[in-house]
């Protein structure tokens, strides 16, 4: 189709030469007739040297013919450019459809212009001129077609973006990443209602087989049990939930070691499980707890989640009996270590880090000052605590907490 295209614009330019052709040997015929018909006598005249010269002395064409005959010389030497053009774009058209197809498709970085294109303005511009004088004529001719070329130029480059737009409007859109897609989906449903938790492990499990050995995928299934295991209402169901998500949460660390967030979930799977298990075994998941914690504060240092399970660790670590530290050492060689001021250090991080944020660390600071004794700062973060809404099941038990406290701090 371009190709018939094509040449069917020479054939028609062709046409359009032949005619302008045909006008301009009448005009030469009749030209010459008319300067027989001007020439007049000849005078001989002497100069100032005695030299004879012999000057053509007659009536002449009038002044206004003269200016008219300039023009379509001008003219005739427009018309022969033009053949020489359409000459050189008849020889070109075997492979003006490749390239066509080469620019559609984005292959040719370089875009050329047609000769056309570029002198079009050049003819346009002589053949509106007056010509004074054949050098000047060249010299004008010479800067026209260079101004012409330099035009075409910046035009064609002015519509290449336009040209890649639409390239990038006609590639189809790549389709989203599964995966991606899934877990978007399961970090929403993470925010919002009971049902949403329980959709959000359900579909966890279904694609458990396909992405079973990714980090991200593994260390939200984790948190998918941990939140089914907090809205479960059966202890059965509560203990199975954490049994669950302590394996994969073993698989996580195993198969990613530099997985911030798998060390993290697993510690508090590990911290879930102590309300199930025995004494020993409530002992040695708090050691656990203790070194995947620390291993995703190294990993990622920022998370002000780590910080707040770290101090509620130390907290819950500071208030052991005696009784029990005596069973910890006896059991692992030696007691976990760990004061109300590692757990004030902490809690102090995570609004370092991230200002109000939560109820119940504001909670944990007013008790961390209040054991030692700093009965101001303790008033001050009940103050803070109770200007935050109870919305979350963390709050309301931030709550209670404050309801005890507040008295005792005369709040």
């Amino acid at each position: 189709m371009a190709q018939a295209d094509s040449k069917a614009l020479v054939l028609g330019a062709l046409a359009g030469v032949a005619g302008i052709s045909l006008a301009v040997a009448c005009y030469q015929g009749l030209r010459s007739k008319r300067r027989s018909s001007w020439t007049g006598p000849y005078i001989n005249r002497t100069n100032d040297q005695g030299k004879g010269v012999m000057l053509l002395d007659g009536p002449g064409p009038p002044r206004g013919q003269a200016e008219v005959l300039e023009r379509l010389e001008a003219l005739i030497q427009c018309v022969s450019e033009l053949k020489d053009e359409m000459k050189a774009l008849k020889n070109a058209l075997p492979t003006l459809q490749d390239q066509v197809m080469e620019e559609l498709q984005g292959r040719n970085e370089v875009r050329r212009v047609s000769p056309l294109h570029r002198t079009t303005p050049t003819r346009r511009k002589r053949a509106a001129a007056t010509i004074t004088g054949a050098r000047a004529e060249r010299s004008s001719e010479e800067a026209e077609s260079e101004g012409g070329y330099i035009t075409a130029l910046t035009d064609s480059e002015d519509e290449e973006p336009c040209d890649a737009e639409q390239r990038d409007e006609e590639q189809p859109e790549q389709p989203a990443d599964k995966l991606s897609v899934i877990l978007e989906r399961i970090d929403c449903l993470h925010q919002g209602s009971e049902s949403d938790k329980r959709e959000s492990l359900d579909i966890l499990l279904e694609q458990r087989e396909e992405f079973g050995q990714n980090s991200p995928f593994l260390w939200r299934l984790i948190r998918a049990y941990c939140d089914v295991h907090d809205i479960s209402s059966t202890l059965e169901e509560k203990k199975t939930h954490a049994e669950s998500g302590k394996k994969v949460g073993e698989e996580a660390v195993s198969l990613n070691p530099t997985c911030a967030e798998s060390h993290q979930w697993y510690a508090i799977m590990c911290g879930i499980m102590a309300e199930y298990d025995t004494v020993q075994n409530k002992i040695k998941n708090g050691y656990i707890f203790k070194d995947h914690l620390d291993k995703a504060i190294e990993l990622k240092p920022q998370d002000p989640m780590s910080y707040y399970l770290l101090g509620r660790w130390c907290y819950a670590v500071a208030q052991l009996s005696w009784i029990e530290r005596k069973v910890a050492a006896t059991l692992f060689g030696e007691p976990p270590s760990a004061t109300v001021e590692d757990a004030l250090k902490n809690f102090l991080k995570v609004e370092e880090i991230h200002p109000a944020y939560s109820k119940l660390n504001y909670v944990f600071l007013a008790k961390c000052y209040k054991d030692l004794g700093q009965r101001e700062n303790a008033r001050k973060m009940c103050e803070a605590a109770c200007s935050v809404n109870a919305e979350t099941k963390e709050d309301k038990e931030a709550q209670k907490e404050l309801d005890l406290l507040c008295p005792a701090l005369g709040v």
